[in-house]
């Protein structure tokens, strides 16, 4: 039952999503395609009988007119699920836009993104973007396919059974232990044992399968995730040859992924042993059964082959569960893992931040009694006070590991641990941290980000690149998009990186700019250079230095030596 809940939560918001009604209307003409299937087939058990009666006759004409009438069902049969199977296809990626969509809105909702890597949060959730790239696609995928199949199935079984109950007027008679036993319309009850069983039987061999699935996909995804991270990240590998300890990361991935797909395998080929064989007889079983109804002449030839394709197709359509119980196990474990993820997600969307912050209209950033602490409650720092007014240089100084990136993350206003006050209008504020970020995009867009590229004229961001130190690097130059190259940063050196994310404060002048240790990676010399430079560029930029060292600068900032507790460094986020 829960997984059934979990599946209806999916579902719904999917067919709630943006566009319902057109795809509500997709929806019913998938189904009503594929309701018609059971029509067409019930057509082709009453052209069996026709056909096998001529057979039998050996009356040529009507033959030769049924086989014309074969192509005609098969041709129309084939048309309406090729019509389906396009609409079915077109209802998915529909489906799949609306939920990925709502599982991108949580997650970038209050920075649950950050949050789900936080503590207790990151237990429960692995991989989300294989939940959000491979899980909603193959929800949607899964629950269009076996849900429509289902739909089909409920329905014609009941047309199957009341076609199967008119042709089964014979009865099954003989003796066991001297008794006379009699059992009329045997085909009927022979049905619903003969998958009753079946379906028992491939309940307890495919039970476990569920978890299997799951535990793949985990491991399939960190073994993906090292890849990429390995990708992301190859100067660094290669400068500390460290390629035989990543070798035997990525195998010990990739044994985890191996060894659950032994058990995998070994469980689906236990399974099989009776589904597959059962795929195999369910089409001639029937025949058997009703062979003693025709050695009795209580049916024709053709009745008996008639009564044989209603006795399958009821069969068929109960034993859905035994075809489809593998499909079924991955789409419970594929709902299980994107609920979870979901549920995660909006609780970290809704997760309530204890410092409070508020928009200030005097221009000036009002810090009151500020106290952060880890997620298990241990203080990192307490600040009384502290006002930084408009275009002030602030150097905030204290020991590396000591809740100064904290701070930064409080004041960015998405640290959950801690009371306090913040007030001023951060719309204008531009955060850059000691490693910087860019997106997978052209230099252009690394200096406007995350402002769209077009908000900025190029030439000035030409110039912020060439003030920053850029524009003739040993890694790109300016006259390479003359030549008609892209310019792009891979290459660059951590101190050109970081030369590149102060041209942003250049190019987006910020009314506040906080920088995390955002020189470090820069000489003394650059150093000073660059502040200087953002001092002299940004005079109305309120701009708050976050270090540990000495810093060689001209601009005279004002040195505050944050009050912090006795902490361990490892404490410290």
């Amino acid at each position: 039952m829960h997984v059934l809940r979990q599946i209806y939560r999916l579902a719904r918001l999917c067919i709630a999503g943006k566009g319902a009604k057109l795809s509500l209307l997709l929806l019913g003409l998938v189904i009503a395609l594929d309701l018609a299937g059971v029509w067409f087939s019930i057509r082709m058990i009453s052209w069996t009988a026709d056909f096998y009666n001529a057979l039998e006759k050996v009356d040529t004409e009507t033959v030769i007119t049924q086989i014309g009438l074969f192509a005609l069902i098969v041709g129309s049969n084939s048309l309406r699920s090729l019509v389906g199977s396009y609409y079915q296809k077109i209802l998915e990626i529909r489906w799949r836009e609306v939920l990925t969509g709502k599982a991108l809105d949580l997650w970038f909702t209050n920075k649950a993104y950050w949050h789900l890597t936080q503590g207790e949060c990151s237990r429960d959730v692995d991989n989300p973007d294989q939940r959000i790239a491979d899980d909603c696609k193959l929800f949607v995928r899964g629950f269009l396919s076996e849900g429509i199949e289902l739909i089909g199935r409920v329905v014609g079984l009941f047309s199957y059974l009341v076609l199967l109950w008119s042709l089964s007027t014979f009865a099954l008679s003989f003796t066991l232990m001297g008794f006379d036993i009699t059992i009329p319309r045997y085909m009927v009850w022979a049905v619903f044992i003969y998958v009753g069983l079946s379906t028992m039987l491939t309940f307890v061999l495919g039970k476990p399968l569920k978890k299997l699935f799951e535990a793949q996909q985990k491991r399939e995804a960190d073994f993906r995730y090292s890849l990429a991270r390995l990708r992301q990240s190859t100067e660094e590998i290669a400068l500390l040859r460290g390629e035989n300890a990543e070798r035997d990361l990525l195998d010990r991935r990739f044994e985890n992924v191996r060894a659950n797909w032994r058990n995998l395998i070994i469980r689906e080929f236990w399974l099989g042993c009776f589904t597959t064989p059962y795929q195999f007889t369910i089409l001639r079983i029937p025949l058997f059964v009703a062979l003693p109804a025709y050695l009795a002449k209580s049916v024709t030839l053709g009745g008996l082959m008639q009564v044989a394709g209603a006795f399958s197709n009821v069969a068929t359509t109960l034993s859905w569960f035994v075809f489809y119980y593998k499909k079924l196990a991955d789409l419970a474990a594929t709902a299980g893992r994107l609920d979870v993820f979901l549920n995660a997600a909006q609780d970290a969307a809704q997760r309530r931040i204890a410092i409070e912050h508020s928009a200030d209209t005097d221009e000036m950033l009002h810090i009151k009694d500020l106290h952060l602490t880890t997620p298990n409650g241990q203080t990192l720092l307490h600040l009384d006070q502290l006002t930084v007014k408009k275009g002030e240089t602030v150097w905030l100084r204290a020991p590396s590991g000591f809740g100064k990136s904290t701070f930064y993350r409080a004041v960015a206003g998405f640290w959950p641990h801690g009371t306090g006050t913040i007030s001023t209008n951060l719309h204008n504020a531009l955060f850059l941290p000691q490693k910087p970020y860019f997106p997978q995009n052209d230099l252009y867009a690394a200096v406007s980000y995350p402002h769209p590229v077009t908000d900025f004229d190029k030439a000035d961001l030409q110039q912020a690149i060439k003030d920053v130190g850029l524009g003739n690097s040993s890694a790109m130059s300016l006259e390479q998009e003359a030549q008609g190259h892209p310019l792009m940063i891979s290459g660059l050196s951590g101190g050109e990186l970081q030369r590149l994310s102060l041209a942003r404060a250049l190019i987006q002048k910020p009314q506040w700019l906080f920088l995390d240790e955002a020189t470090s990676s820069l000489d003394k010399q650059a150093e000073a250079q660059l502040l200087q430079l953002l001092r002299n560029r940004l005079p109305e930029t309120a701009i708050i230095i976050i270090a540990h060292s000495a810093m060689e600068t001209s601009i005279k900032p004002r040195i505050i030596d944050l009050n912090i507790l006795s902490v361990p460094a490892s404490a410290a986020a």
